[in-house]
């Protein structure tokens, strides 16, 4: 009993000593001293009482006894500083958001980048007023390795594949002769705006003006995908305007990498920009290599993944970030990694995972990326607020003017060459949105961040920010009122039904057998040799052979009906319906083993007879590649000859009868004018 009462009085001395009782006893003496060091931090929170040694019961051996006591409470806010700060931005960037769209006309007002960007500077400017310094400046690391590619990734995987590479031609004719212009354009325009002397500016160099330009010029898909999204434009002009804001990015990286080392050279040869025009292409091909390779592995991954589901969606985003990294790495260009591999494993993926694993990527894509570009917004105006500028009207104006006058004349000059390749051509209507619709944003601003210390370096960061701030609020606020005064065509909200579907592919068959016929190796003959390959050899290496069974017309009806019932169900239509759990465990349910009434059993019996029919014991075909062979072909074949000749033999029946027709109607002509001959005759005798 004494023994008993000695550790319940040994266990309430602890439990009351002064330190935490859900902390554990620093013993380590590195986090000892750091713990001590933290004098500038939260302080612990401890007893006046003095220490008392512990008492500690007799044990075997001689052990060294710590003499560090247990505390109640005790704060350690530098062990979790930077987890709970991105915490505390990341809800703030959120509930700005739920603020915004409180009120419900601001959203069709203001875009929402804008409100997020003066969400920023009144952050900054509270930072910049309480503590009297700069505030923190989002890091170009952070944005480039960890924001970035989630946007970039959520317009990859869901963009549409079909608007895409149709206009692939015109896109990398704007992505990359355009950007090329706009570059050059500006860098050698601001260049003679420099040689007047009264501007003060004689100090920068032509390459200092073609670096400035290279990032200047570069169309932010961020701010694109932010303002084009809230305004539906039609399809074709919302891809033209996407697609080229995000393959710019291989030719404005590479001219702002290759302009940043020629200004660290004393001299510039001939060799050098030999190297610099075989990097230019490089950057490009490489970023596409390595983006369709991870693709490849990432659709040979989620083939043997049918009994642990639970990962499938987790393989996409690897995959997708290891492409952006490892093309990084190898200094290619990682948005054009991330869209490669995104786009060439979705067909085969969307294939093999399950219905819950597409909803559970589908959602956390969207999620991710919206609070990337949340955070990228606010932070472009907190780090605005601060003492790092240099002000001068003519480089800032002139910086502005130059960058939509080049961007105008470029679209327009450009435009007019590409239209004369193009059945749809671009109209002047969108070309003068995809002109206004240059957006630049946090790439520009993170390029400018990365330019080495000298004595331009705050005018190149001013003219930056004011760019960014123009065309964002500017041109992001009155492009959608421009569109709806210039009557630009829309795009349709109502998703395409299977008859859309079906008519879609008929069509693509039918040009693809024209060009053919023709000779003409046009986009659908050649998407029809691709689809042909992809059938006949990818999908028996990507996919599992359970789904290779059924017809693609019956995996799209299949698609379409669950995407249509999960919409339904989430508008909250399917009172009383099943859940979409059950709807995806169908196959697990059970069968209900009580008997069908008569009268339900004739009406099924109705349906059944009345809408199905019995499918013909031939290859479910309706491609031209797979026509049946054999037996079947020369009974068509000799369908056709019977053809034939019954239709030649129903021309000379016709023939026949024409022509005894025309002498039964020149044997009673004769007849006709012999009877009134005689007539007239005998009526002259008569007389």
């Amino acid at each position: 009993m004494s023994r008993c009462s000695v550790w319940v009085g040994i266990l309430l001395l602890q439990l009351f000593s002064p330190g935490s009782f859900f902390a554990e006893t620093i013993s380590d003496p590195r986090a000892a001293e750091r713990t001590s060091n933290h004098s500038h931090g939260w302080s612990s929170v401890t007893s006046n009482q003095p220490e008392s040694k512990a008492i500690q019961p007799e044990a075997e051996g001689n052990q060294s006894v710590s003499t560090d006591r247990l505390k109640v409470f005790s704060l350690d806010y530098h062990h979790v500083q930077v987890p709970f700060e991105i915490t505390l931005w990341i809800m703030l960037a959120s509930l700005a958001k739920i603020g915004f769209h409180l009120y419900i006309k601001l959203p069709s007002i203001v875009p929402e980048s804008c409100l997020l960007i003066i969400v920023g500077l009144i952050m900054g400017g509270i930072i910049y007023g309480v503590n009297e310094r700069s505030a923190p400046v989002m890091s170009t690391d952070a944005f480039f390795l960890y924001l970035l590619p989630p946007i970039v990734l959520d317009a990859g995987y869901f963009m549409p594949s079909r608007p895409f590479f149709e206009n692939i031609g015109t896109i990398l004719w704007y992505a990359v002769v355009g950007t090329m212009w706009n570059v050059f354009g500006i860098g050698l325009s601001l260049y003679g705006i420099c040689q007047i002397e009264s501007f003060g500016l004689k100090d920068i160099s032509l390459l200092y003006n073609l670096l400035f330009g290279s990032l200047i010029a570069a169309v932010d898909p961020v701010a694109v995908l932010s303002v084009f999204e809230e305004i539906h434009v039609n399809e074709q002009l919302h891809i033209l305007v996407f697609g080229e804001s995000l393959l710019n990015d291989a030719v404005t990286v590479v001219l702002y990498k290759l302009f940043k080392t020629f200004c660290t050279m004393s001299s510039v040869g001939v060799s050098d920009i030999l190297v610099g025009i075989f990097k230019f292409f490089l950057v490009g091909f490489g970023g596409l290599l390595v983006g369709i390779t991870y693709g490849i592995i990432a659709a040979l991954t989620t083939r043997f993944t049918e009994n642990i589901r639970v990962i499938e969606p987790l393989f996409v985003f690897l995959y997708s970030y290891l492409s952006y990294l490892t093309a990084e790495m190898f200094q290619f260009s990682g948005i054009v990694a991330v869209i490669a591999c995104s786009m060439s494993m979705k067909r085969y993926v969307e294939a093999n995972i399950s219905q819950k694993s597409h909803t559970t990527i589908k959602y956390f894509m969207k999620m991710w990326s919206s609070v990337s570009e949340t955070l990228i917004f606010i932070f472009l105006g907190v780090s605005t607020i601060g003492d790092k500028h240099e002000w001068s009207w003519p480089y800032v104006c002139f910086t502005m003017i130059f960058c939509l006058v080049w961007r105008a004349v470029g679209v327009i000059f450009l435009t007019f060459i590409v239209n004369k390749f193009r059945v749809n051509v671009v109209t002047r209507k969108d070309q003068f949105i995809i002109a206004y619709g240059g957006l630049r944003g946090a790439i520009c601003f993170s390029l400018v961040f990365l330019l080495p210390d000298f004595p331009q370096k705050k005018l190149f960061t001013t003219a930056t920010i004011v760019v960014i701030f123009f065309t964002v609020f500017v041109q992001g606020m009155t492009i959608k009122p421009l569109v709806e005064l210039l009557e630009v065509k829309r795009t349709s909200q109502a998703p395409p039904t299977v008859s859309e579907q079906i008519h879609i592919r008929f069509l693509d068959h039918l040009l693809a057998g024209i060009e053919d016929i023709c000779g003409h190796w046009g986009q659908y003959y050649w998407k029809d040799r691709f689809e042909n390959f992809n059938n006949k050899y990818l999908n028996k290496i990507f996919i599992r052979e359970q789904h290779l069974s059924k017809s693609s017309i019956v995996v799209l009806y299949q698609k379409l009906e669950k995407k249509h019932a999960i919409e339904l169900a989430e508008a909250g239509q399917l009172i009383g319906a099943p859940s979409l759990a059950s709807l995806h465990d169908e196959q697990n349910a059970e069968v209900s083993k009580s008997p069908v009434p008569s009268e339900q059993l004739d009406n099924i019996q109705e349906l059944l007879i009345r809408n199905l029919y019995r499918i013909r014991q031939t290859t479910q075909s309706y491609n031209r590649h797979t026509l049946p062979q054999g037996k079947h072909s020369n009974q068509a074949k000799e369908i056709f000859l019977r053809r034939q000749e019954s239709l030649l033999k129903d021309d000379g029946v016709m023939n026949l009868i024409q022509r005894r027709s025309i002498c039964v109607d020149g044997q009673s002509q004769k007849k006709g004018k012999l009877a009134r001959s005689l007539t007239g005759r005998k009526h002259h005798l008569l007389t």
